[in-house]
């Protein structure tokens, strides 16, 4: 375990806002679970947090529930995350972003861009208005991650818990501590203002800004498809009647699919739609026999089905951008 970590109350930070349930309101305090998303502006956010806060900018790049984020928000968030993040005098930026699909907008912003300053999600699992708000303090902890000297990448800061984009997902509907690494584990742990970190920093190897379409529409489809008992084949079909590109199948155990689901998917890769297996386990990694059959499927690791299908939308980016 590397010493604590104290920020830097000097340096610069953007805060960039989406929406979500840290900017949510209930028409009761004693509500937590009957709000509205999005209510509040980011300025409103930064502005509850007093001036021990320090330097800080704000913009207002969307305001949703994020359960209803798309390519289009995802492409302004990472251009706007890419020119604050170039700017000398900046130390880091931070995002405010709903629960549901903070882990998507994590790992697609690590694939494109795996900045060199610290860029770190943070959200809410109670709305703003709330008795006993988590928002201000996670903000808190967010703004203090984004002032650490040697900090980089794309982090999420939850529950006094930072992770690394790569690894986070939500595992609770409401719980507030909502987020885990998986088997990685947390990269560290915030205490007061103070990191103490247990991993390194993010790797990275962005795709880069200039693989997205100009277009958001024209952003390859991908859909995730669940093998449950009672699996067949038709959605296969289906799916690649409406133009879809790429599937991800969340897969049971380690991998392993329903036999009427992989022949139709064996078929789809022959014709050109490219698939990856994730594990629909919460937890774990899937691990490949050491004499792998070179016709399998190829696996996402230790990817939730939806950060599997972010890496899947990348590769097929990157795919289509190479020199033929």
């Amino acid at each position: 375990m590397k010493p604590a970590v104290e920020s830097d109350p000097s340096g610069l930070v953007v805060v960039l806002g989406t929406g979500g349930t840290i900017a949510g309101t209930a028409a009761s305090a004693g509500d937590n679970v009957g709000y509205r998303s999005a209510q509040r502006g980011v300025e409103l956010l930064v502005a509850g947090l007093g001036g021990a806060a320090g330097s800080l900018e704000t913009e207002q790049v969307a305001q949703l529930d994020s359960k209803d984020m798309d390519f289009a928000v995802w492409q302004r968030l990472a251009e706007r995350v890419a020119h604050h993040a170039a700017r000398a005098e900046v130390a880091g930026v931070v995002v405010t972003h709903g629960t549901d699909t903070l882990e998507e907008t994590a790992y697609f912003l690590h694939r494109v861009l795996a900045p060199r300053k610290p860029v770190v999600l943070t959200g809410a699992m109670r709305p703003a208005s709330a008795l006993q708000a988590d928002g201000p303090q996670n903000l808190r902890d967010a703004v203090a991650v984004a002032r650490l000297a040697g900090a980089r990448g794309v982090l999420v800061a939850m529950a006094g818990t930072l992770h690394r984009g790569v690894d986070v997902r939500k595992l609770h509907p409401y719980r507030l501590d909502a987020f885990s690494s998986g088997d990685a584990g947390p990269l560290g742990r915030l205490e007061e203002g103070q990191l103490r970190q247990l991993r390194d920093w993010p790797p990275a190897d962005p795709v880069g800004l200039d693989r997205l379409p100009a277009d958001p529409s024209d952003w390859p489809r991908v859909a995730i498809v669940t093998s449950a008992a009672g699996s067949g084949g038709w959605i296969v079909d289906a799916l690649r009647g409406a133009g879809v590109r790429g599937i991800v199948v969340a897969a049971t155990g380690n991998g392993t699919i329903h036999h009427a689901l992989e022949a139709p998917l064996r078929e789809a890769v022959a014709r050109g739609c490219a698939v990856l297996r994730a594990t629909r386990c919460i937890a774990g990694s899937i691990r490949e026999p050491v004499l792998a059959p070179a016709d399998a499927l190829p696996a996402a690791g230790a990817l939730t089905p939806q950060q599997a299908r972010v890496e899947l939308i990348v590769r097929l980016l990157e795919r289509r951008a190479a020199p033929t």
